[in-house]
């Protein structure tokens, strides 16, 4: 029980030399470190099943998921360790907000998965409907190739076989006209085979020769564009045969699939929306408990020795501080005297030199008067 107790101080990522002069805030560090730990349990499991949906294999799940529980479990920790009280609500508030904001960030990553997962008989149904949709749009963007064509052939096939049955019509009127025109039922009302039969019956004798000759053309052209047809509805058929139908349930089309679902059912969306908050509620009570919390004894032990720290540090730098101001005023200080004294004495020799040198020049008449007297 203790190494029980004190793993889940470690979560909570309190300082156990403090808390220990102040037992009273046991309980509360050690649901703060249970509330941790099981955060990153629950990343583990949500991140080890979202990388199985990708790549169906248990191990990179759980490798992945545990390197992905320990990240998130280390970040919780970070959080909750790095907030502390400072007795006003708005500076607490302030320092909370951008932790609050990483946690709802992380409760959403973590959710999602495990959605996915509470879901899975409704999103497995969806996915089998969005997998028929997906060759649907496949089938039909290949007839959508082979459509065109089949249309124009099969217009052309009707103006064909139009243009054979207005001779076939034109030649059976004629024919009727002369039947009636020898039987005397029709156009001069006389039973005789005489000019006018002999007459409109050539007429119906040439639109026969016109109709077989039509028909001696078109049929093959016909027979033609039939086959045209029928050899691009078996492509069509060999194109569909030949896509690929690969399994439709990555983590992209699962997530997808519990969109929809939303969309249709209520229910399912408002469910979706309540594990997410759950994950907000569970990511957020560590911060929430130290934001609304009282100062304890912990907190104001744990200023005093950061503030002995703080002190201390503050006393070491201000010494060193004025320990080099005061070596850099007397380095400038003698510095400067030093600089003043080598010129004074610089001057005094250029002064002496220029003396001299006045002196040999007041010299110099005399000696050129006695050198010429000589």
């Amino acid at each position: 029980m203790t190494r029980l107790k004190k793993f889940f101080l470690f979560c909570s990522g309190v300082d156990e030399t403090i808390l220990q002069k102040c037992p009273s805030d046991e309980n509360k560090y050690l649901g703060i470190g249970g509330t941790v730990f099981f955060t990153g349990v629950l990343a583990f499991f949500s991140s080890g099943y979202a990388l199985y949906t990708v790549f169906d294999s248990y191990i990179f799940a759980v490798l992945f998921g545990l390197v992905w529980g320990l990240m998130i479990f280390n970040l919780d920790r970070y959080i909750v360790m790095s907030m502390k009280s400072y007795g006003k609500w708005w500076r607490d508030m302030m320092v909370a907000f951008p932790r609050l904001a990483l946690a709802v960030l992380l409760a959403i990553v973590i959710s999602k998965p495990l959605e996915l997962k509470i879901f899975e008989k409704e999103i497995n149904a969806e996915l089998v409907q969005m997998e028929q949709e997906v060759f649907k749009a496949q089938e039909d963007g290949v007839k959508l190739r082979y459509v065109p064509q089949i249309e124009v052939q099969r217009n052309e096939i009707i103006k064909l076989k139009n243009e054979i049955t207005e001779k076939t019509a034109a030649r059976d009127a004629l024919a009727i006209m002369a039947l009636q025109e020898a039987d005397g039922t029709g156009g001069s009302g006389k039973k005789n085979i005489g000019p006018i039969y002999r007459a409109k019956k050539a007429e119906a004798d040439n639109a026969q020769k016109e109709l077989e000759n039509i028909l001696a053309t078109n049929l093959p052209l016909i027979q033609e564009k039939e086959n045209n047809i029928a050899n691009m509805e078996a492509a069509i058929q060999t194109d569909i045969s030949s896509l690929e139908r690969s399994a439709y349930g990555g983590m992209a089309a699962r997530m997808d699939a519990l969109s929809r679902l939303s969309e249709k059912s209520q229910a399912i969306y408002f469910a979706s929306i309540f594990i997410m908050l759950l994950f907000m509620a569970i990511e957020t009570a560590p911060i929430f408990v130290k934001l609304i919390s009282y100062r304890s004894p912990y907190d104001y032990l744990l200023h005093e020795h950061e503030h002995v720290f703080e002190m201390a540090n503050l006393e070491k730098t201000t010494l060193l501080t004025n320990e080099i101001k005061n070596k850099l005023k007397f380095d400038t200080e003698t510095g400067t005297y030093l600089i003043k004294s080598k010129i004074a004495v610089q001057k005094e020799i250029i002064d002496h030199k220029l003396k001299e040198k006045m002196e040999e020049l007041k010299r110099r008449p005399f000696d050129w008067e006695m050198e010429t007297s000589a």
